[in-house]
């Protein structure tokens, strides 16, 4: 299928592994324009060169920046000032029992997770409406919709992500500009596979027999009890920052494997 996105500029952050590189990887195969950020210049370099692989013929930007901060923010704006497509992807996750979550670690998981997209937001979203033609992406988390008990900090961050693209869709009325909220549940990447490993109840066990027994304790009620493959994502974002994926707007979608079981 033809996404019909030759020519778009997209900016990914936190793309130099898992859902972000798998994000950035499938736009460039699409004819998308990619620029994408990171802290460290040798990961960034693998990036790109891994897009290239698979989409030899992309424009393939790198720029180091770190925007969980303001003046990390600052610098990925100054270097590319306009994007067609803007998918806040940077994020982490920890378990963490919530008596003993700090302060600091409060406002760190709210810096990186909520304001890094806040910031960069704060200045493409505007030049959007303008054009009248845009994508504002959120890479939110099925815990945004079902907070759990190890990780609330992680939790309250992805639910706030869901709330700041719906309030900004609600500004979109009648512009051809389009803000959603994609919620994955565990998918595929070297930080998951240890935290799985973590939950193992005894030693010796393989990574499928500690997958089947995570989903089992933790996460009952994932209808494809699995690990969900990076390239499952980023094929949804796609369609989103499409021009086929203009009726879809101000939605948290979910591509969390059935694992969240309300039906709204």
């Amino acid at each position: 299928m033809d996404l019909k996105l030759k020519d778009k500029t997209a900016i990914v952050t936190g793309a130099t592994a898992g859902i972000g590189l798998a994000i950035a990887r499938t736009l460039a195969r699409e004819g998308v324009a990619v620029t994408i950020s990171g802290r460290n210049q040798e990961k960034l370099d693998a990036a790109r060169a891994d897009i290239l692989a698979t989409a030899p013929a992309a424009s393939v930007r790198t720029l180091i920046a770190d925007v969980s901060t303001a003046d990390g923010a600052a610098a990925l704006i100054a270097a590319q000032p306009d994007a067609d497509i803007l998918v806040n992807n940077l994020g982490f996750y920890e378990s963490r029992p919530f008596a003993e979550i700090s302060d600091e670690e409060w406002f760190r998981m709210l810096d990186v997770n909520v304001m890094s997209g806040v910031r960069l937001s704060r200045h493409y979203f505007p030049r959007m409406l303008e054009k009248k033609w845009g994508r504002v992406l959120f890479i939110s988390s099925e815990t945004g919709a079902s907070t759990p008990a190890d990780m609330v900090h992680y939790g309250v961050s992805k639910t706030a992500q869901i709330a700041v693209a719906r309030g900004m869709a609600e500004l979109t009325r009648g512009t051809g500009v389009t803000v959603n909220s994609v919620l994955p549940a565990a998918t595929h990447s070297e930080g998951i596979v240890e935290y799985l490993r973590k939950t193992a109840p005894r030693p010796g066990m393989s990574d499928d027999e500690i997958q089947a027994s995570y989903f089992a304790r933790y996460r009952p009620t994932s209808l494809i009890a699995r690990v969900i493959d990076p390239d499952e994502i980023a094929a949804m974002v796609a369609l989103l920052a499409s021009p086929l994926g203009g009726a879809t707007n101000g939605a948290a979608v979910r591509v969390e494997g059935g694992a969240v079981s309300s039906i709204l």
